[in-house]
C-alpha cells in the first residue's frame, strides 16, 4: 500500500541512467516474448485502436467458446456464449446462435466457466516486471499507478504496450508529490535543486515543479496527498500535510498539463479540501463525511476506497498498525455504502505494493461486504473504473470494439463475488495469459 518506501536506485544516477533503466525494464518483454513471438510483433497502430490491442504489440486471434458471459454495463448474462477476437479487439460477442465462427482461429474452451472483461486495479504501484505480470495473472488486466519511486510505472506501461501479457494496460502517475521526496529526489536530475529546501515540497513553485517534471516524464495522472500514512506506525493518517491552497496549486499544474489528480487522504477535512481544490479522485477516504461525498457527487469525483489495503492493517504484525486496521475498516466500509447510495462513483484499487500484488477481486469482494449488490460491486473494476481511467470504449466489457481482455471464473460471481480472486483464466489483448 501507499506505505513501503521502495529501495533508491544504484548511487550514481543520471539521466541517462534512469532512461536506461527504464528501457531494461521493457527490454524483459523481448527476452520473454521469445515464448510468444506474436506478442512481441510490431504493429503500425497508434491511438485509440492501438491502446485496445495492447499499443505497440499485434493482438491475438481468439474465439472464447462455450461460457456464460456477463456485460458489467447492462447486467446481461448469456449462457453459452461465443466471443469472437481478431488482432486483440472483440469483433463478435453473444449466444452462439447470433455469432459467426470463423475457421481456423484458436479456441478457447470456456464450457463451465463464466466469462467477463479484465477486471481494473485503479490503485496499485507496479515497479517491477514481476510485479506487473503478478497483477495480470490475478486479472488486472487494466490499471491505474498510485505512483513509484522512480518512474518505474513509466516504463511499465511501455512493457505493457510492447508484450501486453506481462503487464496491464497502465495509466503511469509518475512520482509522489509529497512534502518529503526522500530518495525520489534521484529520479530525476531536475528534481535535486529541491533538496536545498528547509520545509520540502511545500511552496507554490516547488509543487508545481515537481508536476512539471512528472509530465515531462510521461505522467498520465498525477498523484499527492493531503494527510500522512497509516501504514507507518509512527505517523498520523489525520495529520494533514498539505493545505487546500498548496492542493489547489497542484491540481492546476496538472490541468494545465491536461491531467487529472488523484490524492491519498483520511481525514474529513483533508478530503474535502481534497474534493473542493479539484481532484479526480479520493483514494483511501476512510474517514470522509456526508458533506465531502455530496459535494462528490455533485463534482463527479471518483472514490477509491482501497478497501484491501485497511483490512491488511488488521493482519499487521504490528500492534498499532493491526489496531488501526481494525478500527479503520469498519468505518471505511460505512463511508463506502454511503458514497454508494448518494450516486458517487467508485473504482476498485487495491494499492498493492512492496512486491505483493492483492488480487483485485479481493477488492471487488470487500466492496460487495461493504454493501454493494454483487453487481455494483463488479462494476467499480469493471465499467466505472474504466470510465475514471479513460478507458470507457476500451475496457470494462467485452463488446465489438472493446479490448479483448478478459478473465474466466468458475462460478457464478453474481452469485458469490469471491470467484473473481482466482480466476481460471486470463485473456490480454486476445492472448491467454
Amino acid at each position: 500500500m501507499c506505505v513501503e518506501p521502495i529501495p533508491p536506485p544504484a548511487p550514481a544516477l543520471t539521466r541517462r541512467g534512469v532512461l536506461a533503466g527504464a528501457a531494461a525494464l521493457a527490454g524483459t518483454a523481448a527476452v520473454l516474448a521469445a515464448a510468444d513471438p506474436a506478442a512481441a510483433e510490431p504493429s503500425a497502430g497508434t491511438g485509440a485502436a492501438a491502446d485496445r490491442r495492447g499499443g505497440g504489440a499485434r493482438g491475438g486471434d481468439l474465439v472464447v467458446d462455450g461460457g456464460t458471459l456477463l456485460d458489467p454495463a447492462t447486467g446481461e448474462v448469456v449462457e453459452d456464449s461465443v466471443v469472437v477476437v481478431r488482432d486483440g479487439v472483440v469483433r463478435a460477442a453473444g449466444p452462439r446462435s447470433r455469432v459467426r465462427v470463423p475457421d481456423g482461429v484458436r479456441r478457447l474452451d470456456a464450457h463451465g466457466h463464466w466469462v467477463l472483461p479484465g477486471l481494473i486495479d485503479a490503485h496499485i504501484h507496479l515497479s517491477t516486471a514481476a510485479e506487473a505480470r503478478a497483477a495480470v495473472r490475478a486479472g488486472a488486466t487494466s490499471a491505474r499507478s498510485g505512483s513509484t519511486s522512480f518512474y518505474q510505472d513509466v516504463a511499465v506501461r511501455e512493457l505493457a504496450r510492447q508484450a501486453p501479457g506481462l503487464a496491464p494496460r497502465l495509466r503511469a502517475a509518475g512520482v509522489f508529490v509529497t512534502p518529503d521526496l526522500g530518495d525520489t529526489l534521484l529520479a530525476d536530475p531536475d528534481l535535486t535543486p529541491l533538496a536545498r529546501l528547509r520545509d520540502g515540497v511545500r511552496s507554490p513553485e516547488a509543487l508545481r515543479h515537481v508536476v512539471a517534471v512528472n509530465l515531462r516524464r510521461g505522467a498520465d495522472v498525477v498523484k499527492t496527498r493531503v494527510n500522512e500514512r497509516a501504514g507507518l506506525p509512527d505517523q498520523d493518517p489525520l495529520a494533514q500535510v498539505y493545505s487546500h491552497a498548496q492542493l489547489s496549486e497542484v491540481v492546476a499544474a496538472a490541468r494545465k498539463g491536461g491531467r487529472g489528480v488523484l490524492c491519498h487522504s483520511y481525514s474529513e477535512q483533508g478530503c474535502h479540501d481534497a474534493v473542493t481544490a479539484g481532484v479526480r479522485s479520493l483514494e483511501h477516504g476512510v474517514f470522509v463525511g456526508e458533506r465531502t461525498l455530496r459535494e462528490m457527487k455533485r463534482r463527479d469525483t471518483y472514490f477509491t476506497p482501497t478497501l484491501t489495503a485497511i483490512a491488511g492493517l488488521a493482519e499487521s504484525s504490528d500492534p498499532v498498525l493491526a489496531e488501526r486496521g481494525r478500527a479503520y475498516l469498519p468505518v471505511l466500509q460505512r463511508a463506502v455504502l454511503a458514497a454508494h447510495e448518494l450516486g458517487v462513483p467508485l473504482a476498485a484499487g487495491t494499492d498493492s505494493s512492496g512486491g505483493t500484488v492483492d488480487p483485485i477481486g479481493r477488492e471487488i469482494s470487500l466492496m460487495h461486504a461493504a454493501g454493494l449488490p454483487a453487481l455494483d460491486a463488479i462494476r467499480t473494476a469493471t465499467t466505472g473504473a474504466a470510465r475514471l481511467l479513460g478507458l470507457t470504449g476500451t475496457a470494462g466489457r467485452l463488446t465489438p470494439g472493446h479490448a479483448a481482455d478478459l478473465v474466466l471464473v468458475q462460478g457464478d460471481p453474481l452469485a458469490d463475488v469471491s470467484v473473481l480472486a482466482a480466476p481460471a483464466r486470463v485473456v490480454r489483448a486476445g492472448v491467454p495469459v
